[in-house]
């Protein structure tokens, strides 16, 4: 049997991979992504990704196959909540520091999202990557500071609105370029939070 037999396909994948360094992997992962939000996902190619990151093509190509195994592997790259970590001790200030964090990378996470929009309703591992990257981080993040909240005896455990505060806060900054025009920043997102959210929870 042939090393690469022994091996199987995945560690052969990642001896390919292992050529170039985690550092320049992010550039090219960044890259991408940055190319949808300005273009959108029909218009970005591999060659110009390879242009803009001053590599051959064949490089990008002979680690990810397609431009969609691309993307999704660009998208998993990010896999992290910029949530985790708060802990102001109280949930009203939690879901201040939230909304201000959220509206931090509002931004840029809205750009992509809409970019990939029609793209992740064709592809359902585009779709899937799309959601661990950008969604379910998130979610879960905002969910561990109810919970907290929960804990602390500042909101009952069986409190309607519980369910629907991830919706709100990530709907309305989804909403807020199609409804106003523009997007939502952080102080926009605190006052949302102020008039809409904490008062649903019976919190000031």
């Amino acid at each position: 049997m042939t090393s690469q037999a022994a091996d199987g396909p995945e560690t052969v994948a990642a001896s390919r991979r292992s050529k170039i360094t985690p550092e320049r992997e992010q550039e090219f992962f960044d890259a991408v992504l940055e190319q949808i939000r300005e273009c959108g996902y029909e218009a970005v190619t591999m060659e110009g990704v390879a242009a803009s990151t001053r590599c051959s093509k064949s490089t990008l190509y002979r680690q990810w196959k397609t431009k969609p195994q691309f993307v999704v592997a660009a998208l998993r790259s990010r896999r992290r909540s910029r949530l985790a970590g708060i802990d102001t001790g109280s949930l009203a200030g939690d879901l201040r520091e939230a909304a201000r964090a959220v509206g931090r990378w509002s931004l840029r996470d809205t750009k992509l999202l809409q970019a990939l929009g029609h793209a992740v309703t064709q592809d359902e591992e585009l779709l899937r990557a799309l959601r661990e990257a950008l969604v379910e981080p998130e979610i879960g993040a905002l969910r561990s500071i109810l919970q907290r909240g929960v804990e602390r005896g500042e909101v009952a455990a069986d409190h309607p609105a519980l369910e629907y505060i991830p919706a709100q806060m990530f709907g309305i900054v989804r909403a807020r370029p199609i409804v106003d025009g523009v997007y939502a920043d952080p102080n926009y997102l605190v006052c949302f939070v102020e008039a809409a959210v904490l008062p649903a929870l019976g919190l000031t």
